[in-house]
C-alpha cells in the first residue's frame, strides 16, 4: 500500500490540467506518492489527453458526473494509500507542498485531516476564498476561515502562519487519513457539491479526530473552476447544504431556534436577492428549501444514524458568534478581529 495518493477529481477540466497536472506530478513524486486523476464522466476529452500524455498518473475514469461528492468516494474506494490527498485541478502546488502536511500526519494519529495555507492563484499574496487558513463555523452554521469572512478575502501577512486546529479543512486541498475516512464514511453524496468537507469535519469531530491547519505548506487556488462562483446552481447548492449540514449534525439543546433562525436570515438573503434584480438567485434559494423539505424524512434518518454511530458530542470548535451580525454591524471583516482563542 502506498503511503499519500493524490487524487485530482476531474470534470471538465482540461485547460486546468494542462496548466497544472505536471507541476502536480514534478513537485509530488517520491517512491511513496502516487498520483491519481479521478475523471468524473468529462466529454471534453481530458481523460483522453491524460492517458496520452501522462502514462505514469493513474487514471480513473467514472461514467458520468457523480458530482463531488459521490466522486471522490467512488474514486477513493479503488485506492489503497495510508493517506489521501484531495486536490482540485485548478490548483498550482510548490516546492516541498506535500512533506509538512504528510510530517504532521505521521505524528499526530489522533488527526484525521489537514490543510495547506491556500492562497489565490489571481493574486498570489492573498489569502483564497475557499479555504484560506482553515475553516470553521459559527453559531448558526455559517462557513467561514481565518483569512476570509464572508465576501472579505485577507492578503497574507503572516497572521496566520501559526499551526492549529480548525473545525473544517477545505475539499479545495485536503489530506485525510484513509482508516479515519472509512471510519466516518466518506462525504455525504447527497451534498453533490460544497460544504460536504464540513459535513465529513463534523463527523471527525464527534468521533474525536482533530482536524488542523499546516502554514508550512502553500497552494495557490484558482477557485470556481467547476462552478463560477455567480453561479445560480452554486448558490442553490450552499443554501441547500447548509440546511442539510444543520439538520444532520446540530445537537439536540439547540437545533430548532437554530434552524428557525437559519430560515429566517435566509429568507432575508432571498429578499436582498429580488430587490437587487437577481431573481435566478432568488429562485435558487427557494428551491433550495423546497428540496431541504422535500428530504426531510432522508436526513432525519442520517441525523439518526450520526447520534447513534458517534461516539462524542463535542461541538467546542464551533466558533460563539454571529459572523452575520459581527461583519455587517460590528464591521469586523477578519478572522483576528472576531477575538477568538484560534
Amino acid at each position: 500500500m502506498v503511503k499519500t495518493a493524490v487524487v485530482i477529481l476531474n470534470w471538465n477540466g482540461i485547460g486546468y490540467l494542462k496548466m497544472f497536472l505536471d507541476i502536480v506530478r514534478r513537485y509530488s513524486s517520491d517512491t511513496e506518492t502516487e498520483l491519481y486523476v479521478a475523471d468524473n464522466g468529462s466529454t471534453d476529452g481530458s481523460a483522453e489527453w491524460i492517458a496520452e500524455n501522462f502514462k505514469d498518473v493513474k487514471l480513473i475514469r467514472l461514467e458520468k458526473n457523480f458530482g463531488f461528492a459521490e466522486g471522490y468516494n467512488l474514486a477513493l474506494e479503488k485506492i489503497e494509500a495510508k493517506y489521501y490527498l484531495l486536490l482540485n485541478s485548478d490548483i498550482e502546488v510548490s516546492p516541498g507542498w506535500l512533506k509538512p502536511m504528510l510530517s504532521f500526519m505521521e505524528n499526530n494519529h489522533d488527526a484525521a485531516s489537514c490543510q495547506p495555507k491556500i492562497l489565490s492563484y489571481l493574486q498570489k499574496d492573498h489569502f483564497e476564498y475557499a479555504g484560506a487558513a482553515g475553516g470553521f463555523i459559527d453559531r448558526l452554521g455559517y462557513p467561514l476561515c481565518r483569512g476570509r469572512i464572508l465576501t472579505h478575502v485577507e492578503k497574507d501577512a503572516g497572521q496566520y502562519d501559526s499551526q492549529c486546529d480548525v473545525f473544517w479543512s477545505t475539499g479545495a486541498c485536503m489530506m485525510v487519513r484513509s482508516d479515519a475516512w472509512r471510519k466516518c464514511g466518506g462525504f455525504d453524496p447527497d451534498f453533490f457539491a460544497h460544504m460536504e468537507e464540513i459535513d465529513l469535519c463534523w463527523r471527525f469531530h464527534r468521533m474525536g479526530y482533530r482536524v488542523c491547519y499546516i502554514p508550512g505548506s502553500k497552494v495557490y487556488h484558482v477557485g470556481g473552476g467547476a462552478l463560477p462562483y455567480n453561479s445560480p446552481f452554486k448558490t442553490y447548492l450552499n443554501f441547500r447544504n447548509s440546511l442539510y449540514l444543520l439538520y444532520k449534525n446540530l445537537p439536540d439543546r439547540n437545533f430548532s431556534g437554530i434552524m428557525l433562525m437559519r430560515k429566517i436570515l435566509d429568507g432575508i438573503a432571498a429578499l436582498f436577492f429580488l430587490i437587487k434584480g437577481q431573481f435566478s438567485s432568488t429562485a435558487a434559494v427557494w428551491k433550495a428549501h423546497r428540496d431541504y423539505y422535500k428530504h426531510h424524512d432522508k436526513l432525519r434518518e442520517k441525523r439518526k444514524l450520526i447520534e447513534n454511530s458517534c461516539e462524542y458530542k463535542s461541538t467546542e470548535m464551533i466558533l460563539n458568534k454571529f459572523v452575520v451580525f459581527e461583519f455587517y454591524i460590528k464591521r469586523n471583516k477578519t478572522f483576528t478581529k472576531l477575538k477568538t482563542n484560534f
